[in-house]
């Protein structure tokens, strides 16, 4: 979603020196039990169901989780959907997180790596109590991908809708930062941890009972070249995915999945285009199959969300209003929100391997991807070599 500086001005590329990141210790946050867990009051009480399971009521406060009807008063009601949102302690993640909990149609599962900022977070936007459960995942770390997994399951919960929201964007990093699994950081958590995440839970998905599964996958208008946004310097480009073949190492290869120079704005594009490609691919592989939707979508320019954070002052200054009153493609954060949610539960939006946009008008349309975001021999290329990166290969 990011805007990459020189689309406002040129000179706002000043660059700064990334950090080494620090994901191996913060993984090892989950050697905790859910038990333990659940008496620290990090993760909201779950209730352990077996599926076919049929309950006379269902609490909004409390929902009964993991039944395939629940019964009120003699009468069959849809039983609370669960969805599973990454990075949904701030931004759009959280804005999301908030609109379907209101719902009360929704259960919100908030994926993130910071178990007491999410909890923050929720509580400041409003989240009612057994709304929302917070669950550690780190995507920078592989093991922690897989350890959420098996948590989620450990839950007893059903999953009915997933959504691939995390993003991390460093445009001035000079140099690459690394994975716990040593991977370039923006793709090895935009894509990589996402594409790992998405296949473990897509067994998931395949059992759940709800009317309409969906697994969403967030894409960006800078990964796509058909765009003014995408057109920016330095422009989106897999190449021939040399550098991820590689191991997007930085040692033994390039850091870049198309084997050239790092540039951490290019970085995050070229992660959108796989999460793009990736929708793709799963929709070709598994929705005929399934009938699961694979979905896309770029929810407009949110200026002032944090992922913009990493970027220098004067950028994040004038920013936002550049996006206000010169493109007219500023979109707040609550709106993006309702977006997205609108993807995860509106019955009109059930067709499979789109890519949503919204016109000036706020209406919905699909949209068309670049002939990059959109080449479906790139998009099994990528798959094949991201599954052996992951280890699912």
């Amino acid at each position: 979603m990011a805007l990459q500086a020189s689309f406002l001005l040129p000179a706002l590329s000043a660059r700064k020196e990334g950090k080494v990141s620090n994901v191996v210790k913060e993984s090892a946050f989950l050697g905790a039990s859910l038990r333990e867990q659940h008496k620290s009051g990090l993760l909201v009480p779950v209730l352990r169901t077996q599926r076919g399971l049929v309950v006379k009521a269902v609490s909004v406060a409390e929902p009964a989780q993991g039944v395939r009807e629940a019964s009120l008063q003699g009468k069959k009601v849809l039983r609370q959907g669960v969805v599973v949102i990454t990075g949904a302690s701030s931004g759009l993640g959280l804005a999301t997180a908030k609109a379907l909990a209101e719902t009360g149609k929704w259960h919100v599962v908030m994926a993130c790596r910071d178990f007491l900022k999410a909890e923050t977070a929720a509580k400041s936007a409003g989240m009612a109590k057994g709304s929302y459960s917070i669950m550690h995942l780190d995507l920078a770390s592989l093991d922690s991908v897989r350890q959420f997994v098996h948590g989620f399951r450990q839950s007893g919960r059903p999953l009915d809708v997933l959504v691939c929201n995390a993003a991390i964007y460093r445009p001035t990093a000079r140099t690459p930062t690394y994975t716990a699994d040593g991977y370039e950081m923006s793709v090895g958590v935009n894509h990589l941890g996402h594409f790992l995440l998405a296949n473990l839970l897509l067994e998931d998905l395949k059992k759940s009972d709800y009317p309409s599964r969906r697994l969403i996958i967030l894409g960006s208008i800078t990964g796509n070249s058909n765009t003014l946004a995408g057109n920016v310097p330095p422009k989106a480009g897999l190449g021939d995915l040399r550098g991820l073949a590689g191991g997007l190492s930085g040692m033994t290869s390039s850091a870049m999945i198309d084997g050239g120079d790092f540039d951490g704005a290019k970085a995050y594009k070229d992660s959108k285009i796989c999460n793009m490609l990736t929708m793709q691919e799963f929709h070709k592989r598994f929705h005929e199959e399934t009938g699961i939707t694979f979905a896309s979508l770029y929810p407009g320019c949110i200026a002032t969300t944090g992922l913009f954070r990493e970027h220098i002052p004067l950028f994040r200054l004038l920013f936002p209003p550049f996006q206000k009153f010169i493109t007219k493609g500023f979109v707040s954060e609550e709106e993006s929100g309702k977006r997205l949610a609108k993807v995860v539960s509106d019955p009109s939006l059930t067709k499979s391997g789109v890519y949503w946009s919204w016109n000036k008008d706020s209406a919905c349309f699909e949209n068309q991807l670049s002939q990059e975001a959109s080449d479906s021999a790139k998009a099994q290329k990528l798959w094949e070599i991201s599954a052996k990166l992951v280890g699912l290969a």
